[in-house]
């Protein structure tokens, strides 16, 4: 699989898609679950609160590859829980993957120019974009506010070998 057909999949999905979605899937595919996890408690009552209030959001499926080679996945709470999923093994997957998987800047930089000349985007934007987050090192970042009122995304980014 390649990344454009990783982001041609998401956007045939999520035609409403801003820059910064992009941005987060692409961050997600290269860099894993944005840091490593040390407050267990916290991530735990995250998942139960989000799990209790996700309610009803797009179709898509349990498990979503998002790299190009397939090892990093967003799994999605209401197809996995509907599905009989285990929410702690998939919290337990999250957990290492955040503590294991160790992402690649160069990968991320990759992703970023697959997308650039898709031209999906304005070229201005993409540009204005990319250069704010590289003066921030490229850090993770929150979905649109359109993206989340519209899908309401609910999943957690897990390293493959940690959840099959």
């Amino acid at each position: 699989m390649t990344f454009e057909t990783v982001l041609r999949d998401h956007l045939s999905r999520y035609p409403a898609m801003q820059v910064q979605d992009v941005y987060k899937l692409i961050h997600q595919a290269a860099m894993g679950s944005e840091h490593a996890v040390s407050n267990m408690a916290g991530v735990r009552q995250w998942m139960e609160r989000e799990l209790a209030e996700m309610g009803v959001g797009p179709d898509e499926p349990v498990m979503d590859p998002i790299s190009e080679d397939g090892q990093i996945l967003r799994v999605h709470l209401r197809p996995f829980v509907a599905q009989g999923g285990d929410p702690e093994l998939l919290l337990n997957a999250f957990i290492r993957t955040a503590n294991e998987f160790h992402g690649d800047v160069d990968v991320l930089k990759k992703y970023w120019n697959i997308v650039t000349g898709m031209d999906y985007f304005p070229p201005a934007e993409m540009v204005e974009f990319v250069e704010s987050v590289r003066t921030q090192n490229y850090p993770a970042v929150h979905h649109s506010p359109e993206y989340e009122r519209l899908y309401r995304p609910a999943y957690r980014v897990v390293w493959q070998k940690f959840i099959l």
